[in-house]
C-alpha cells in the first residue's frame, strides 16, 4: 500500500502554493505564489515562489508532542487560523500544499545498488531506471522497519515513503546526474528515502482534508531544508544542518550535492523552557517569555545568570544528541566541516557556543573543527519574500517546504527530480 496524494489541478491563471509548516510550538502558513521569469539576456525562464501571505499561530502543549501531531482537532484550529492570517495577508485562496512531517520516528538515510546490465549497448531507460529504484527503495523500508521495531518495540507500525531523491549515479565509473539515455554494463546508484509512520501522516493528510487542502506532499523537514540551501545544480556543495524546533532538533547531512541522511531526536526548545519553568518557578507561559528576553539579551545580569545555569545541563545533553546522531553517518570518511543552523530553538546563544567552543568535533568524524553559521531567509533557493516577515531563523522550515513544492507543481528537470517524481507513485 502507498501513500496517496492528490493530483495537481491544472489552472491557466495564476498559480499558488500554501507551505504549511505544522510544528510542536507554532503552525507558520505561507502563501506564495509560482513565478515563471524569462532573462532578457539569455532567454531561459527562472522560476520561483514569491511568499505574498503568511500566517502564525501557537500551538497548545496538548496540541503536539516531540514533532508530532496528538491533537488532531486542536492542530485544524490552529492551522486555519495560521492559514486566514496569510490568505488575509495574500488576498487570495490557495489550495495545493505541502506539509511537512517531523518528529524522532521519521528516518531518513541513503541507500545504494550496484549491477551488471546483459545489454550495455542498450540505452537505459525510465522502466529500467524506475525497476531499480524500486529494489533500492524496498531494501531501504525493510531496513527502517527493524530499526522501528527496535526502537518502539511494535511490530505493528506501518510505514511509509515520503520522500527520495538521487545522491549519486555512476555508469562505467562515470559519474553523471541523470542516467537516462546513457549505455553503459556497471551502475552504481545511490537513493536518499526518508520514511513515517503512517499514523503520522495519516494525521496530516486528516489535516489538509479538513482544511479543504489538495495535499500535494507531504516532506520530511529536514530534507526540504537541506534541499532549500545551496546551489541547485551543485554537486559540491556539502554541509550539516541542524534545524532546532519546539519539540525535536532534525539533523540532514549533505555531501557533494545530495542529502546523505537525516537523523532527529526529541530536544528542542519546549525543553529548554520547562527547564527554565522548573528552575525558576515559574509556569511554561512565563518560561517561555524569560527565554525569549534571554535569546535578546534583554534580561537584568542576575536572572540572566540564572537562566544561563538553569540550562547548561540540557545543553550539555542536547550536544550529546548531536554528536550521537552524527555517529549513524559512518558511511562518510569525513563530516562536512560546516554547520548550519535554523529553527526558533536555534536563538539561544548556548546553542551555537556549544558547537564553537571545546573539542566536542574530535568525537565525530570531522577532518577539522566545522565552522558553524545560520541559514538565512535570502539563503533559500527559488524562495523571495514579498512580505517583509520572513527575517528569523525559524521562517527557513515553511519557505525550504515551499522551494520544495516548486518541484512538484512546477516545470520538471532531470536528474533528482525524477525520482521525486517516481516516489509519489512507487508502492513499497
Amino acid at each position: 500500500m502507498k501513500l496517496k496524494l492528490p493530483k495537481l489541478k491544472k489552472s491557466e491563471g495564476p498559480q499558488y502554493i500554501v507551505s504549511l509548516d505544522i510544528g510542536t510550538e507554532f503552525v507558520k502558513a505561507l502563501i506564495g505564489e509560482v513565478i515563471n521569469k524569462t532573462s532578457e539576456k539569455t532567454g531561459k525562464t527562472i522560476q520561483y515562489v514569491e511568499i505574498i501571505g503568511a500566517g502564525k499561530k501557537r500551538q497548545r502543549l496538548s496540541d503536539m508532542a516531540n514533532g508530532a501531531v496528538t491533537d488532531i482537532a486542536g492542530v485544524v484550529d490552529n492551522c486555519d487560523a495560521a492559514l486566514r492570517k496569510a490568505e488575509q495577508e495574500a488576498g487570495v485562496v490557495a489550495k495545493d500544499a505541502i506539509l511537512g512531517i517531523a518528529g524522532e520516528l521519521v528516518k531518513g538515510g541513503t541507500s545504494s545498488v550496484s549491477y551488471r546490465r546483459t545489454k550495455p549497448e542498450v540505452r537505459i531507460d525510465m522502466a529500467e531506471l524506475q525497476d531499480i529504484i524500486s529494489r533500492i527503495q524496498k531494501r531501504a523500508l525493510d531496513s527502517v522497519r527493524k530499526q522501528l521495531r527496535w526502537e518502539t518495540g511494535s511490530d505493528e507500525m506501518e510505514v511509509k515513503l515520503v520522500n527520495a531523491a538521487v545522491v549519486d549515479v555512476k555508469i562505467d565509473g562515470y559519474r553523471v546526474t541523470n542516467p537516462i539515455g546513457f549505455q553503459g554494463k556497471d551502475v552504481t546508484i545511490q537513493v536518499f528515502n526518508a520514511f513515517a509512520p503512517m499514523v503520522h501522516l495519516g494525521a496530516l493528510q486528516t489535516i489538509a482534508s479538513d482544511l479543504d487542502l489538495n495535499c500535494i506532499n507531504i516532506a520530511a523537514e529536514p530534507f526540504a531544508v537541506a534541499k532549500s540551501v545551496g546551489a541547485d545544480d551543485s554537486t559540491e556543495f556539502s554541509a550539516i544542518f541542524i534545524d532546532i524546533g519546539g519539540g525535536t532538533s532534525d539533523i540532514a547531512v549533505v555531501n557533494n550535492g545530495g542529502v546523505q541522511g537525516t537523523q532527529m531526536f526529541a530536544i528542542g526548545g519546549r525543553s529548554f523552557t520547562k527547564r527554565i519553568a522548573s528552575t525558576l518557578g515559574v509556569s511554561f507561559d512565563e518560561a517561555e517569555a524569560i527565554k525569549l528576553k534571554y535569546s535578546a539579551n534583554d534580561l537584568d545580569s542576575k536572572r540572566h545568570k540564572a537562566v544561563a545555569e538553569a540550562l547548561k545541563s540540557d545543553i550539555e545533553v542536547w550536544l550529546s544528541g548531536i554528536e550521537l546522531g552524527l555517529a549513524e553517518f559512518d558511511q562518510l570518511d569525513h563530516l562536512p566541516p560546516r554547520i548550519l543552523l535554523c529553527g526558533g530553538g536555534s536563538a539561544l546563544p548556548e546553542i551555537k557556543k556549544a558547537l564553537t567552543s571545546g573539542d566536542w568535533y574530535k568525537s565525530s568524524a570531522f577532518a577539522r573543527k566545522p565552522t558553524v553559521d545560520f541559514i538565512s531567509p535570502e539563503d533559500v533557493n527559488r524562495v523571495r519574500d514579498s512580505t517583509g516577515k520572513l527575517n528569523s531563523p525559524q521562517d527557513i522550515t515553511p519557505m525550504g517546504l515551499a522551494n520544495l513544492g516548486l518541484d512538484i507543481i512546477g516545470s520538471q528537470t532531470l536528474g533528482e527530480n525524477i525520482l521525486q517524481r517516481l516516489s509519489r507513485t512507487l508502492s513499497v
